[in-house]
């Protein structure tokens, strides 16, 4: 892996971060720079994914993979799973 490679991946986890948050649907309860992160994080985990299974080279597919990795994670946190109890009582977390 190369410092090139590795900038690339994190300006391409910008841009990935920001269509991610547009993927996901709903209002997403998360800033911008958690957003950027993200997508940042998702951009190299793509990265590496893609270049040990298919080789380098392939941007389209790293592109694609780590959009997917970043969208789970911004809906993973903008959406947890729970219930919450208000005054005793249980209450459906509306989705």
């Amino acid at each position: 892996m190369t410092v090139t490679a590795l900038l690339a991946w994190l300006i391409t986890g910008l841009v990935v971060g920001g269509l991610a948050h547009l993927l996901v649907p709903g209002r997403q309860r998360i800033g911008i720079l958690l957003t950027l992160l993200f997508g940042i994080v998702g951009a190299l985990v793509g990265g590496i994914v893609t270049a040990a299974i298919i080789g380098a080279g392939h941007f389209i597919i790293t592109f694609i993979v780590s959009l997917v990795v970043a969208a789970l994670l911004i809906a993973a946190v903008s959406h947890p799973r729970g219930r919450r109890y208000v005054q005793g009582r249980r209450r459906r977390v509306l989705r």
